[in-house]
């Protein structure tokens, strides 16, 4: 295409407290830490910084709060390129705040949801002339379900494809599955969906139960073993992993999810479109912190022209 793709991006923006540890405090005990960050994250938020370091124009409609993170938030999201003009600040609510233990490789999250609580079908109404304009609505389940819905009925009204990313998993309407073109959920999410196993031959069918529910295009991510896609015909296919050196996954759905949208919106084929948010994912993982880590759209581009 001509132009950049136009994306807009529904969801989240939380300030990720991240607090690393040699071992997770039991209840009531106390342990001394390692090192605290605070990084700027939320499932929305990751997403608009992925898509704009490809090269997308993206506009994010979301809420933070009138505190100190609230104001780093903003400087974030319009660092990396992406317009915020429909975020809302509030001053009487705090910002969005996950509290993350790392310990021994693994990780527990505590999410506060803080302003993206007051993300309402109104914000979503007072800015359909921005969907009206994208190529692709990305939305996430970080904010009421409600909101999402709103969203997804307004892009669909106005003739924009819907990007549903089924994070963090929670039952989903059938109406908001019959109004989503893409549905892109990890393994877990996919077999809590549908209550089937997403390993090995098994994958197909409970992708294929998401199209039977009213799902358009479906998309799971598999970690380091690529992607699966299954399209509007029921052609069902993979794309491998790429081999890097993993040092925090943190943030990589929300990079495959914004690569994902990017290549659609460029008119690419659904595998064409699978292989360059692969390259995304894995690219993302290289680095620490979840926006922070998101790659540009050279390094994307470099990755995706080698051989695996």
């Amino acid at each position: 295409m001509s132009r950049k793709p136009r994306l807009v991006v529904v969801g989240s923006i939380n300030m990720d407290v991240v607090i690393e540890a040699i071992r997770p405090p039991r209840m009531g005990e106390t342990v001394m830490g390692e090192s605290v960050r605070f990084i700027p994250g939320g499932k929305g938020a990751n997403q608009a910084v992925a898509a704009a370091r490809l090269d997308a124009d993206v506009h994010m409609i979301g809420v933070v709060g009138g505190d100190p993170f609230g104001h780093t938030l903003l400087d974030s999201l319009r660092g990396s390129g992406v317009d915020t003009a429909a975020v809302r600040v509030l001053d009487d609510v705090p910002s969005g705040v996950a509290g993350i233990t790392l310990a021994g490789g693994d990780n527990s999250i505590i999410v506060v949801p803080g302003a993206n609580g007051r993300l309402s079908p109104d914000d979503v109404a007072a800015h359909e002339d921005r969907i009206a304009e994208a190529d692709a609505v990305l939305l996430q389940l970080e904010i009421p379900m409600e909101t999402v819905i709103a969203a997804a009925r307004t892009a669909k009204r106005r003739g924009v494809r819907v990007m549903l990313n089924p994070a963090p998993v929670r039952e989903l309407p059938d109406e908001l599955l019959a109004l989503t073109d893409v549905i892109c959920p990890n393994r877990i999410e996919l077999e809590t969906l549908t209550g089937l196993p997403a390993e090995g031959k098994a994958l197909p069918k409970a992708m294929r139960q998401l199209r039977q529910r009213g799902a358009g295009q479906v998309v799971v991510t598999l970690g380091a073993d690529g992607a699966a896609f299954l399209d509007e015909r029921d052609h069902w296919g993979t794309e491998p992993g790429r081999s890097v050196r993993v040092v925090d996954t943190t943030g990589a759905g929300d990079a495959f999810h914004a690569g994902l949208a990017v290549a659609l919106a460029e008119g690419r084929s659904l595998p064409d479109a699978v292989r360059f948010a692969v390259c995304t994912g894995s690219l993302a993982v290289t680095r620490f912190g979840a926006q922070t880590g998101m790659p540009s759209r050279r390094e994307v581009d470099e990755l995706e022209s080698r051989k695996n």
